[in-house]
């Protein structure tokens, strides 16, 4: 069982940043894919960065590349999401998600464990 706690939403003006948080259950944090989901008020939830907790290797989806930076703190068991340039379509609930082992991927259903989301609003 993983658990995970995510932190860090708010409202903020387009061109803003935000830094997300996801904190994970110690015992397995070792051997894990962690991702940041994102779902918009009546669309489908959409895959946005992942971080395998083994390594230093990230993935991007193309709308958020090059603006959001994933990232780790090991000693402290938590993911990060970096979100700079923020604009009005990044508006979502994010979710943090984890899977066990090291083949990640940015489609939901592969992903097991869960937060419990947190807003992110940006307005233009």
């Amino acid at each position: 069982q993983v658990q995970l706690v995510e932190s860090g939403g708010g409202s903020v003006q387009a061109g803003g940043s935000l830094r997300l948080s996801c904190a994970a259950s110690k015992n397995s944090y070792r051997s894990l894919c962690v991702g940041w989901f994102r779902q918009a008020p009546g669309k489908a939830r959409e895959g946005v960065a992942y971080i395998p907790t083994g390594d230093s290797s990230t993935y991007y989806t193309d709308s958020v590349r090059g603006r959001f930076t994933i990232s780790q703190d090991n000693a402290k068991n938590t993911v990060y999401l970096q979100m700079n340039s923020l604009k009005p379509e990044d508006t979502a609930m994010y979710y943090c998600s984890a899977r066990v082992g090291w083949v990640c991927t940015l489609r939901d259903e592969d992903y097991k464990y869960w937060g419990q989301g947190t807003q992110v609003t940006v307005s233009s």
